[in-house]
């Protein structure tokens, strides 16, 4: 477990099973180079790991290196490396470095503030290695030990961005099960980071039967004690640690073991304990949460925000994509069932093709009449006018010959065809309609045509736009 670096009282680390030895025969000196690594100094060293504090001088930065170091199954060799102390360890701390690896992979996945981050992780010498970054602030015992009592606002503000951050790796199905006062760092701006997950703890605790190892008692529900199909470990699982950590936090006592409560339950409820100090609201949000069977306590963090009445600005901005969400999908519905109506201009514009395609072949048709009805009216005119104009015109020369003057009646008579055939050369042409009655009837059917061609468009735009407003 990465121990912080405190700013007084290196941090305490208790519930530890294994013995540490001589810290200087298992910590690596300062000045020990790992690739860009340089070791300064040593920062805490637990039963199964190393913190140093190192140099990256890649990066020109200082960060936190963690050394996998099960102290009871192995040991440092003098160049360095590390060596398991018998061979009857050696699938154990295998397993072991397995498991550290595949945390620190697990672990530089996620990126929230409340949650550890990994910046790389190798394996060398026999074991394995993670950087992180450097925290400095104090554990959450330390912080129990200075205060006599926490505020039950401090413990929300603590609370929320912890739920937030187990939030984030149960979504991807994986659980903590480790979390204690040792696990919770404080830093200066009370901010808390939830740190390692012990998964190398838990897995040589299977191997070697031991369940010291991996599991405080105090804060570990039912399920963590054997692997039975009816007793699941899931997101319940870090709620009644999470929940067993803040009764701590109220009562400065612990709750009794889960495994002790299913034979005889001496649990005292806090809505009994601390009922007056803290709201009914938290006293009795904890108390479900610390339900020994897993089906009775909260299944998902969401419930057991809203159990305990923490608001946090995930949460919000969740439910109010939630609201936003249905208020769309309201308006949605809304408007599909009751369509606002629309102007005629603007069918006529979405329509424009058929309505196009039906006034092109009425006009056709039209011009296809009125043709046809000039065609037949011309016709019977046409010969009548051709055939008196030339005769004029044959008959002008002998008319206009030199003659002596005969006012002789026949050459009179003889002078008015001509005088009639130049008037009506010369006269302005009349009409087809002064012409012919023929063809005043077919453009009077031709009018008509139009005339009902108009107010059927005028009905068919009715029928299919209705009577909106042109605006």
């Amino acid at each position: 477990m990465p121990e912080p670096l405190a700013q007084a009282v290196p941090a305490a680390m208790p519930e530890r099973a294994a013995p540490l030895l001589n810290p200087a025969q298992n910590a690596l000196p300062p000045g020990s180079r790992m690739g860009e690594f340089e070791i300064i100094g040593l920062v805490g060293e637990g039963g199964f790991g190393i913190v140093y504090l190192a140099q990256d001088h890649s990066l020109q930065r200082r960060v936190a290196l963690k050394e996998y170091m099960p102290a009871s199954l192995a040991a440092r060799n003098p160049d360095g490396s590390i060596s398991v102390r018998s061979d009857v360890h050696l699938e154990a701390f295998a397993a072991g470095r397995s498991s550290f690896v595949n945390e620190a992979r697990l672990l530089a996945q996620f990126d929230h503030p409340a949650l550890v981050k990994v910046f790389r992780f190798w394996e060398a010498n026999g074991t394995a290695y993670m950087v992180m970054p450097l925290y400095v602030g104090k554990t959450l015992r330390q912080i129990l030990n200075e205060r006599p009592q926490l505020e039950e606002t401090w413990i929300k503000r603590f609370l929320a961005p912890v739920l937030d951050a187990l939030e984030v790796i149960h979504r991807a199905n994986c659980f903590h099960r480790d979390i204690s006062p040792d696990n919770l760092l404080v830093l200066p701006n009370e901010k808390p980071v939830l740190l390692d997950f012990g998964a190398a703890r838990r897995v040589i605790g299977d191997m070697t039967q031991a369940l010291t190892v991996f599991v405080k008692h105090s804060y570990a529900p039912i399920e963590q004690y054997a692997e039975m199909p009816e007793l699941k470990q899931g997101a319940w699982t870090d709620i009644y640690t999470l929940a067993a950590l803040v009764y701590l936090m109220i009562t400065r006592k612990l709750p009794p073991p889960s495994v002790g409560r299913i034979v005889q339950d001496s649990y005292v409820p806090l809505t009994q304990c601390a009922a007056g100090r803290y709201s009914n609201t938290l006293l009795a949000g904890i108390d479900k949460c610390l339900a020994v069977r897993p089906e009775n306590r909260p299944q998902s963090i969401t419930e057991m925000r809203t159990l305990l009445g923490i608001h946090t600005k995930s949460s919000s901005s969740s439910s109010s994509s939630k609201e936003a969400a249905a208020r769309t999908e309201r308006k949605r519905s809304s408007s599909k069932s009751k369509a606002v109506p629309k102007t005629w201009r603007q069918q006529l514009g979405e329509n424009l093709v058929p309505a196009g395609a039906f006034l092109t072949a009425l006009v056709a048709l039209g011009g296809f009449a009125y043709y046809s009805g000039q065609r037949s009216v011309q016709t019977p005119i046409t010969p009548a006018t051709t055939i008196s104009a030339p005769v004029v015109a044959t008959q002008s020369p002998v008319a206009v010959a030199p003659a002596a003057a005969d006012t002789s009646k026949p050459a009179a008579e003889a002078k008015k065809p001509r005088q009639t055939a130049a008037k009506s050369a010369s006269a302005k042409p009349k009409s087809a309609k002064d012409k012919d009655p023929t063809l005043v009837d077919a453009a009077k059917n031709v009018g008509k045509g139009v005339k009902s061609a108009a107010v059927g468009i005028a009905g068919w735009a009715k029928r299919t736009f209705g009577g909106g407003s042109s605006r």
